[in-house]
C-alpha cells in the first residue's frame, strides 16, 4: 500500500495507555500533535514557541476561542498512532495526506516534495537509477522514509539509514561536513537549510510534489474537520496565509550561494574578534548579539573603518548626527560603534506603538534604522491611506518603496526616502540572523555570572541585575535625530 509507514514501535505506544482528549468545546484547549523543525515547531529565546505549523495553529485555536496546547513527537509514526487514539484534536506537522482509514486531512494549505540533498563535491544526481549503492539518511519514521522504503523495490541496493537523533537540519549539516553521503529532506526544510550550509545541492526529488495538510482522527471531534476547512480557506483569503508564508520562507531565498560562502567564511575568520563586543550590547540593551551582528555585517561586512560616500562610518555605519547623540567620539572604534548601534536599535524598537508586536517590531525597527524613524511613521502614513495594516512587515514591505514616488513624498513633512533599500536590509538581515542562530550559541550574561562562586559572584549577579536587569524592554524616550 502507498505511503505505509512502518510502525516499528506501535506495539510499545499501544501499551502506554494515553486517554483520549473529549471535543475541543469541553477540553477548553485545541491540543494539537507536532514534530520539532524549521517548517514545523521550534523553541525561540525571545519569542518562545514558533514556526509556520506553530503559528497556523495557534491561530485556529484563537478562532475556536480556546488556547493551543502543542504536543511535539518523536516521529511521523507515533504522530499517527497518537492522533488515531485520540490524543489530540489534530496534527500540524508538515504532513502530507496518508492512506489510513483512520486518519483524515483537512484542506491542504502548501505543496513540497522530498529531494535527495549531496555535497557540491559529488556528482548531481538527475536519475533515480543514480541512487544504486547509495546510503540515504532520513528522520526515522517519516514520509521520506517511506518513500525510499518503497523505491527499494526499484532501486534494491539503496540503503536507507533512518536516523532516531538527528533532525533534518542535522542531516543537512551531516551532508555538509561530508560525513553523511546523501540526505532526503522536505523541499522547504532544504530551501531553509541550504542558507546556512551552501555546499549543499538538491536536484532530485523523490516522487510527485504532495499537498501539505493537518490531519484528524476520523472519530475525533465530529465539528472540527468542516471548522478546520473554514478557517484554511478564510486563511487563504484573506491574506493570513501569505503573511505566515512570508514571515517564515519569504527571505530564505534572497542571497546567492557566493554570498552566502562569503558570510560563513566571515563568520569563522573575523567575528570572534568582535563576538565579545557584540554580547556586550546584548548586555546592556536586551537585543540578540546574534542580531546585532547580522545587522552589523549587512552595514559593513564587519569592517570598523567602513566609510560610506553619504558621510556614514564604522561598523554600524552611523552618521554624525547619531553618534553625537549617543555619545559616540569615534565612530571608527568598534566598541564604541556597536554600544551605539545596538542602543539605536533597541530605542527605535521601543519607540514603537506598543500595538506592534514581535517579530514585525523587530523587523520595523530594522527599517528606521535604515530609513530613520520619520520616514517609517511616514510610510506607517501611507499605508493606513492605501489600507494597508501600518503594524504588519509583510504589509509595510509593499509600502515602503512608496517613499521613493513623487505622488506620495511630495505631501510628507519627511519627503523622499531610499524605502526599497530599506525593505532588502530588513530581509538581509533576517537571513543572516538566521545563519547566526545556526552556528553562533546564545549568550546569556547572567546565567554566566550566576555560575560564579562565593561573595564576588553574588556581588557580580546583583551589580548585573541593577545595570541591566531592568532597563532591557522598557519604553525610552525616542531618539529625535535619524540616521
Amino acid at each position: 500500500m502507498r505511503w505505509l509507514l512502518p510502525y516499528f514501535f506501535v506495539a510499545l505506544l499501544a501499551a502506554c495507555g494515553y486517554g483520549s482528549v473529549p471535543p475541543v468545546r469541553e477540553a477548553g484547549e485545541l491540543v494539537v500533535l507536532t514534530r520539532g523543525g524549521p517548517t514545523t515547531y521550534s523553541l525561540d529565546e525571545t519569542l518562545g514557541a514558533v514556526g509556520f505549523e506553530h503559528d497556523l495553529a495557534a491561530l485556529f485555536a484563537e478562532e475556536l476561542g480556546v488556547k493551543a496546547r502543542f504536543i511535539v513527537a518523536a516521529s511521523d509514526a507515533e504522530i499517527y498512532l497518537r492522533l488515531k487514539k485520540r490524543e489530540a484534536h489534530l496534527a500540524a506537522a508538515w504532513l502530507t495526506p496518508v492512506d489510513d482509514p483512520g486518519l483524515r486531512s483537512a484542506k491542504p494549505y502548501f505543496q513540497s516534495a522530498n529531494v535527495v540533498v549531496t555535497h557540491e563535491a559529488s556528482l548531481p544526481l538527475n536519475d533515480i537509477a543514480q541512487l544504486a549503492g547509495k546510503s540515504l539518511h532520513v528522520v526515522a519514521e517519516s514520509r521520506q522514509a517511506a518513500a525510499l522504503l518503497e523505491l527499494k523495490s526499484k532501486v534494491p541496493t539503496l540503503a536507507v539509514v533512518g536516523e532516531t537523533e538527528r533532525g533534518e537540519l542535522d542531516l543537512l549539516e551531516g551532508v555538509a561536513s561530508q560525513r553523511l553521503e546523501a540526505a532526503v529532506v522536505d523541499r522547504s526544510v532544504f530551501d531553509i537549510g541550504g542558507n546556512y550550509y551552501p555546499e549543499l545541492q538538491g536536484s532530485l526529488k523523490i516522487g510527485p510534489s504532495r499537498p501539505v495538510a493537518w490531519l484528524l482522527a476520523v472519530h475525533g471531534d465530529p465539528d472540527l474537520p468542516d471548522k478546520a476547512d473554514a478557517f484554511l480557506t478564510r486563511a487563504a483569503k484573506d491574506g493570513t496565509m501569505a503573511r505566515l508564508r512570508d514571515r517564515y520562507f519569504g527571505h530564505v531565498e534572497r542571497l546567492n550561494q557566493t554570498d552566502i560562502v562569503t558570510f560563513v567564511e566571515r563568520i569563522r575568520k573575523v567575528l570572534p574578534q568582535y563576538r565579545p563586543l557584540f554580547q556586550a550590547a546584548q548586555a546592556s540593551t536586551g537585543v540578540d548579539w546574534r542580531l546585532l551582528a547580522a545587522l552589523a555585517y549587512q552595514e559593513s561586512q564587519w569592517d570598523p573603518l567602513a566609510t560610506s560616500p553619504t558621510g556614514v562610518r564604522g561598523m554600524m555605519m552611523l552618521t554624525g548626527d547619531t553618534a553625537d547623540h549617543l555619545g559616540v567620539s569615534n565612530r571608527l572604534d568598534p566598541k564604541l560603534s556597536i554600544r551605539a548601534g545596538a542602543q539605536y536599535l533597541s530605542d527605535l524598537r521601543d519607540a514603537l506603538p506598543a500595538e506592534i508586536r514581535e517579530p514585525d517590531r523587530l523587523w520595523l525597527a530594522l527599517a528606521a534604522y535604515n530609513l530613520g524613524m520619520g520616514h517609517l511613521q511616514a510610510a506607517r502614513s501611507i499605508a493606513k491611506s492605501v489600507k494597508a495594516n501600518p503594524n504588519l512587515w509583510y504589509e509595510m514591505k509593499k509600502v515602503l518603496p512608496l517613499l521613493a514616488r513623487p505622488e506620495y513624498y511630495e505631501r510628507l513633512k519627511s519627503g523622499a526616502a531610499r524605502g526599497g533599500e530599506a525593505v532588502m536590509l530588513v530581509e538581509n538581515i533576517r537571513i543572516f540572523s538566521d545563519i547566526l542562530n545556526r552556528y553562533e550559541s546564545a549568550h546569556h550574561p547572567l546565567e554566566e555570572m550566576a555560575g560564579m562562586t562565593g561573595m564576588e559572584g553574588v556581588v557580580g549577579m546583583a551589580g548585573l541585575k541593577a545595570k541591566y536587569g531592568g532597563s532591557a524592554g522598557k519604553p525610552r524616550q525616542q531618539p529625535a535625530l535619524r540616521r
